[in-house]
């Protein structure tokens, strides 16, 4: 999530009107002053291609190739996002095909990982259009590609699937994968540490950016998906859910059943918009000794809100609903509006299921980290922020206080880190530098883990 650059926009009779495109003036390309040199002039491009880049880090692409991607991206232009990332893709998936894994398994395993996340790049900005049918394809292209990967691993990830309950959905299926550090369960319990992505990212990037940090120290990771996430909202038809719990606890008794998984050192990480999820899930079960919230928002609605023209603020807060819906469809249906406006609103229309913005945004309310949900979390909490993650806004800072206000003994039950720009970490979950984010993140675990010490993998 990133900042909502200014729209331009004018009254009328009938409620809000757009502007003519010729009024649309865009901030000019200063990649200098940017927290990360901006690979587009387009900020919401720059940002997609940051999340990318930084995947290079654990083997989730390749650098030169993600840069030849950003040569070919048309600012503004969704769909040559979709033709740079989908003609990289192709092409590196041909690469591993064509890799006997016999005779050479790392390589055809770094092709399919590069290709899985091309495939989830090309995929990215199509939203807008929630019937469009490189929604399925493309996904399917990208679990293809991942499942290849991961199976030449020396110790392949487990993919499992939980029943789960929700008051919202009724019945349905929670999606997780467990990465054992250790290839012999009778090794013994290990610390586990399960990961919880966000708004937009999937549990297949997840591996790269977090899991690969985390098993290097000899600790399990676990990433899973309920409702509104990637592959569950395509394969089950299901929006993000208020009660998240009803995803996160199923998984937790999964864990229950493992001989490897030592349930007294169980954390739960959650990034994003997951910074929310995580402790509402925390809230409900304190099976966890643990949560950490990267970027953790008290009310994503709220940071939205701060960033959104005044006049669209108004529409929502008089519940007029017509002029809301009118407004904001034809916002992310204009392509002279800023992308990153754009994407926000496409994209959360199709993870809450629905085609009426005033209905996602209601929705989006609901999912906060209330006093409600402070009051319930007796366990440690790490919550971190990019210095200069500005689509956040203040939330990180607020989520800190009530944790510290809101609960018994919170001043020594909380800790905040702030991730700096001069080092390099500052972008939203410190992309591309995630190896600071994890050095504190586990330097922090290991004390309220009474000093465990990790391994070296």
């Amino acid at each position: 999530m990133v900042l909502v650059e200014s729209l331009v926009l004018c009254s009328s009779i009938s409620g809000l009107t757009l502007a003519a495109t010729e009024t649309t003036s865009w901030p000019p390309y200063a990649p200098t002053d940017a927290a990360i040199f901006q690979l587009s002039s387009d900020s919401q491009f720059a940002f997609y291609l940051e999340e990318t880049i930084g995947l290079a880090n654990w083997g989730g692409a390749n650098t030169a190739e993600v840069l030849r991607i950003a040569t070919q991206i048309i600012p503004h232009d969704f769909e040559s996002v979709y033709e740079a990332y989908y003609y990289m893709a192709e092409e590196v998936y041909a690469i591993a095909e064509s890799i006997d894994p016999q005779r050479d398994p790392v390589s055809a395993r770094e092709a399919y990982y590069h290709a899985s996340t091309y495939y989830r790049g090309a995929d990215f900005f199509l939203h807008g259009n929630q019937s469009d049918p490189r929604l399925i394809s493309l996904w399917t292209q990208q679990l293809t590609a991942f499942n290849k990967a991961n199976a030449l691993l020396d110790i392949p990830g487990e993919r499992f699937t939980v029943k789960a309950h929700s008051e919202t959905v009724g019945d349905y299926e929670a999606i997780g994968i467990f990465y054992a550090a250790y290839p012999d369960k009778r090794r013994g319990p290990t610390p586990t540490i399960l990961v919880g992505r966000g708004y937009d990212s999937s549990q297949e990037e997840g591996y790269h950016s977090q899991c690969r940090q985390i098993l290097s120290r000899g600790i399990n990771c676990v990433t899973y998906e309920g409702p509104g996430q990637p592959t569950v909202r395509r394969q089950q038809n299901i929006g993000f859910v208020a009660d998240w719990w009803s995803a996160a606890t199923p998984v937790v008794d999964y864990l229950t059943t493992r001989p490897d998984v030592d349930m007294s050192k169980l954390a739960l990480a959650g990034m994003s918009f997951g910074g929310i999820l995580a402790p509402v899930a925390a809230s409900h079960d304190h099976r966890f000794s643990a949560v950490i919230a990267i970027e953790g928002f008290y009310s994503a609605q709220q940071a939205f809100e701060e960033q959104f023209p005044v006049e669209i603020v108004q529409l929502f807060n008089t519940s007029n609903v017509t002029a809301f819906d009118t407004a904001m469809t034809g916002i992310v249906a204009n392509s002279t509006y800023p992308s990153n406006f754009r994407w926000i609103v496409g994209y959360g229309l199709w993870a809450f299921d629905t085609l009426s913005p005033f209905d996602w945004f209601t929705r989006l309310g609901n999912i906060t980290m209330s006093p409600r949900v402070v009051q319930n979390l007796p366990m440690p909490v790490f919550v971190g922020k990019g210095q200069d993650d500005v689509g956040t806004e203040q939330e990180p800072e607020i989520a800190y206080e009530m944790l510290v206000t809101g609960r018994p003994n919170g001043k020594a039950l909380t800790y905040y880190h702030h991730f700096n720009t001069s080092l390099g970490a500052g972008e939203h979950c410190s992309l591309g530098a995630e190896s600071q984010l994890w050095q504190a993140i586990m330097g922090w675990l290991s004390g309220v883990w009474d000093g465990w010490t990790y391994a070296n993998i």
